[in-house]
């Protein structure tokens, strides 16, 4: 067994600050990675030790493997964990912490392969017996590959081969779309992950997006923590995760985290991952991906099992046996986490920028609200729009609703449009209430998600209170003599 004692964090934002805390609480060194286009994430602060790495955008500081092997050898680092999205899912990159002899918090590189590829993900899980939608390959003839997906039909799904959390993804609903949307998907998915391998798959309509998150440590034993409902979507992108997934029928639920566990204990899989399925609209499930490293919305899980992942994570990365079996996994109440963006959803959901001038954290029971920015902080378009995760915790759907309604409320960033609003106005829905959910949700209540016009009268009070609250404002000395009048104003 290897003992982890410092642990370099290839990533920045919440998660990275995720990882230092449980790294801390477990005393395991961490060191953190800062450009300087991002020198205000709260993981710098509370990190053992930052590094300086390199690029031009800043994104691509965080997919320079030689970069990060670089940094994380010369602070004296034993392991490195990829958090999510980057290289966390790039098979050459766990390769080359392998062969520098430090210590891959994920599957090792051959399993990545295997199951981080969404086109060798797919023809493992078909050998598993697992149903999966058809698609054609573009690896298997680049130049016949237009052609192979038009014979998958309408509409159509393009796909990058590698990657996920929604980039890399077009639809085509008709035959002259396909072109731009081959185009588009190569490019986003070239600039996101530097692969632009495609495939295409025919589009399920208003399915539901379920997911479950598996473990496996070295010894073989593969659990599932439960499944997650996703669908609440906007451009194949997740705006709102929960768990236990509503009115999904127990015998249904059992099958998917069967299969599940089934896939992953086939592939030999090691450390956390989520095995990704549609669920249609007549009850049917088909495979859509492995996710082979931990998940955005993996707080929700956490919440439900008691577990803390992260430390899952470090301890079957030292070599560990998973500390429960199956049975041994106990659920408790619902958790929904809602995703806080920087961006105007009453305008197509279009990234914003700007410059956080005052955050208000929500608190109370139930409620985790794990945050990527620092107040003063800038919101640049150099990364994802994520910039905090809202989650709560109830002993039922309903409760936890009604705690997700009021801690949206509390939450406030003054300098930058985030989306905290419309998921409430999400939340506030009588479909969502009733569990009525899939991934055409958004656009089928689109009319009835718009936001209602506040008045000018309205606009200047809540602007006078937030900024009242400000702290260069309600920290401001009051000189003599006015401080002695008291409450006395002319």
């Amino acid at each position: 067994m290897t003992i982890i004692k410092k642990l370099f964090i290839a990533n920045r934002a919440e998660i990275a600050l995720r990882i230092v805390r449980t790294a801390r609480r477990m005393g395991i060194a961490t060191v953190v990675p800062m450009h300087s286009q991002d020198q205000f994430g709260p993981a710098l602060n509370e990190a053992d030790e930052t590094v300086e790495v390199f690029g031009t955008p800043a994104v691509a500081a965080w997919l320079d493997i030689p970069g990060i092997m670089r940094a994380a050898i010369e602070t004296g680092c034993d392991a490195i964990h990829p958090g999510y999205g980057f290289l966390s899912e790039n098979a050459a990159f766990a390769k080359a912490v392998a062969e520098a002899g430090l210590v891959f918090v994920g599957p090792p590189a051959s399993v990545i392969e295997l199951m981080g590829d969404k086109i060798t993900a797919r023809r493992f899980a078909a050998t598993q017996g697992m149903p999966v939608i058809p698609a054609a390959d573009e690896a298997e003839d680049p130049a016949t590959f237009e052609k192979r997906a038009f014979a998958v039909g309408f509409p159509m799904l393009v796909k990058g081969a590698a990657g996920g959390g929604g980039k890399g993804m077009q639809i085509a609903r008709r035959a002259e779309d396909l072109a731009n949307a081959i185009s588009a998907a190569r490019s986003e998915s070239q600039r996101y992950f530097g692969d632009g391998r495609l495939f295409a798959e025919r589009f399920v309509e208003q399915p539901r997006h379920i997911e479950v998150q598996v473990f496996g440590d070295n010894q073989g034993n593969v659990i599932h923590l439960g499944e997650r409902e996703c669908s609440i979507q906007r451009r194949f992108q997740k705006l709102i995760e929960e768990s236990p997934a509503p009115t999904l029928p127990v015998g249904l639920r059992d099958r998917i985290c069967n299969a599940a566990v089934t896939l992953a204990a086939a592939a030999k899989y090691v450390n956390a991952g989520t095995v990704e399925c549609i669920v249609s609209p007549d009850g049917e499930f088909f495979f859509l991906e492995m996710n082979t490293r931990l998940q955005v919305e993996h707080p929700v899980t956490e919440m439900v099992t008691g577990l803390d992942l992260v430390e899952l994570q470090l301890r079957v990365a030292q070599g560990e046996v998973l500390p429960l079996r199956q049975a041994d996994v106990q659920f408790s109440g619902h958790a929904i986490e809602c995703r806080i963006l920087a961006e105007d959803a009453d305008a197509g959901f279009v990234p914003d920028i700007g410059k956080v001038l005052l955050l208000n954290m929500p608190a109370g029971p139930g409620v985790r609200f794990d945050c990527g920015v620092t107040q003063g902080a800038p919101v640049t378009a150099d990364f994802d729009s994520l910039l905090a995760k809202l989650v709560v915790h109830g002993a039922d759907r309903t409760l936890a609703i009604s705690r997700m309604r009021s801690a949206l409320i509390e939450t406030a960033m003054l300098g930058v449009t985030i989306n905290n609003d419309f998921l409430l106005r999400v939340l506030k829905h009588p479909a969502f209430a009733r569990g009525e959910t899939d991934t055409g949700f958004l656009e089928r209540h689109k009319a009835e998600l718009a936001p209602v016009a506040l008045t000018l009268a309205e606009r200047q009070i809540l602007l006078a209170v937030a900024a009242s609250a400000a702290p260069d404002i309600s920290a401001t000395r009051i000189p003599e003599p006015y401080a002695s009048m008291g409450a006395w104003r002319n």
